[in-house]
C-alpha cells in the first residue's frame, strides 16, 4: 500500500531533506552495530566465561576479551572462581568496615543458629563458611539454586556435629575441633552433590546459650574459671613448696653425711694417733711419758693466769710483789 502524503507539520511526516533510499542502509549499520557489540565479551580477572550456545554448555573462557556468536546464539555467564565468598549463619552484616554493622536479630537467623546439644542443652551457633567456586559447569548446570543448596547443607552439618557434643564442648573447648570436624563433613557432603565448590573455612563466630539462661550460664562459668584459677594455684604452691622442701632435705642429708664422715675420719686419725704413741711409749716409757708430760703441762699452764713461784725459805715476799694490781686466783683465770 502506498504511503499517503501527510502535511509537513503532521507527527508522521518524515522530514524534507530524507531520502526514503537511505532507510535500508541505515538499517544496516544499525544491524551491524547490534552484530558487532553481540560478537565479543569481556571476562574480569577474577572470572572465567561460561560460554553456552543454544542453552548448553559449550566453553569456558579465561579472562580477557573474546569473540561469540552473536544475536543470541552463544550466551555466556561470568563465574567468579578466583574469589573467596562466604555465607553467614545466625546474622547478617549490613556494611562491612571500620565500623560493622548488623542487621537485627530475626526469625530466620534464629532458626539457623538455636541448636540441640548432645547433653539435650540448647546452645545459640553464629558462623560463616568460606568457599570458591572450582568448577563452574557443575556450579551452574548440576544443581537448582546452588547457593541455596550450600546454605541447608551447611545447616544440616552443623546442626549434626553439634549433637554429637555437650554444650560444654561447644561453648568453651571444642570449637576448634568442631571447627574441623563441621569442614571435613561439609566438603564431602558438597563433592556428593556435585556443587563444584571448594570449602575453604568453617569459622565460628560466637556460641553463647540462649538469652533466657544466658544469666545462669554465665554464674555457672564463671565458678567454674574461679576453680580452674584455684586448682592452678595450687598446682603452682604445690611446684614451689615440694622442690624447695626436697632441696631442703638433700641438704640436711647431705650435711649428715658430711658431719658422718667428719666424725668418723677424727675417730680413725685418733685411733691411729693414740696406737702410734703407744707404740712409742713401749719402745721408751720414760721418756714418752715425759714428752706427755711436757705437752700437757705446755696446754696447761697458759690457762692458769698469773702465777708466782717462791722460795719456800723467804720470810717476806711483799717487797717482791707487785700489789698494784689485783691478783686474780687461777681458777678465775678465763681462756
Amino acid at each position: 500500500m502506498a504511503r499517503m502524503m501527510l502535511p509537513p507539520n503532521h507527527p508522521d511526516a518524515l522530514p524534507p531533506h530524507l531520502n526514503l533510499k537511505a532507510l535500508p542502509l541505515i538499517a544496516l549499520v544499525v544491524f551491524l552495530l547490534i552484530l558487532g557489540f553481540s560478537s565479543f565479551y569481556t571476562i574480569g580477572p577474577e572470572e572465567v566465561g561460561v560460554v553456552t550456545r543454544f542453552g548448553q554448555f559449550l566453553t569456558q573462557t579465561e579472562p580477557g576479551l573474546h569473540f561469540k556468536m552473536p544475536l543470541g546464539v552463544d550466551q555466556v555467564t561470568p563465574v567468579k572462581v578466583r574469589r573467596q565468598q562466604k555465607q553467614e549463619f545466625g546474622f547478617r552484616t549490613l556494611e562491612a568496615g571500620v565500623k560493622t554493622t548488623y542487621q537485627p536479630h530475626g526469625q530466620e537467623t534464629d532458626d539457623e543458629s538455636l541448636m540441640v546439644t548432645g547433653d539435650l542443652n540448647m546452645a545459640v551457633v553464629e558462623w560463616i563458611i568460606q568457599y570458591r567456586i572450582h568448577d563452574p559447569q557443575a556450579f551452574l548446570f548440576d544443581v537448582r539454586n546452588p547457593e541455596q543448596t550450600l546454605r541447608d547443607a551447611s545447616e544440616s552439618v552443623m546442626r549434626e556435629v553439634i549433637g554429637d557434643r555437650t554444650v560444654d564442648e561447644v561453648l568453651t573447648t571444642g570449637r576448634q575441633e568442631i571447627e574441623a570436624t563441621a569442614l571435613k563433613k561439609l566438603q564431602g557432603l558438597i563433592d556428593n552433590y556435585k556443587l563444584g565448590l571448594h570449602i575453604e573455612n568453617v569459622i565460628l563466630q560466637d556460641v553463647t546459650p540462649p538469652d533466657p539462661v544466658k544469666a545462669s550460664f554465665n554464674e555457672v562459668n564463671q565458678a567454674q574459671q574461679e576453680r580452674e584459677s584455684s586448682i592452678n594455684q595450687a598446682r603452682a604452691d604445690y611446684n614451689k613448696a615440694v622442690p624447695r622442701a626436697r632441696g631442703e632435705a638433700l641438704q640436711k642429708i647431705q650435711e649428715a653425711e658430711g658431719y658422718r664422715m667428719e666424725r668418723v675420719n677424727k675417730a680413725q686419725g685418733d685411733a691411729s694417733k693414740f696406737n702410734d704413741v703407744l707404740a712409742a711409749y713401749l719402745q721408751a716409757p720414760e721418756v714418752t711419758r715425759r714428752r706427755l708430760y711436757l705437752e700437757t703441762m705446755t696446754d696447761v699452764i697458759p690457762k692458769l693466769g698469773r702465777k708466782l713461784v717462791i722460795d719456800k725459805d723467804v720470810q717476806s715476799v711483799l717487797p717482791l710483789l707487785q700489789l698494784g694490781g689485783e691478783v686474780k686466783p687461777a681458777e678465775e683465770v678465763k681462756e
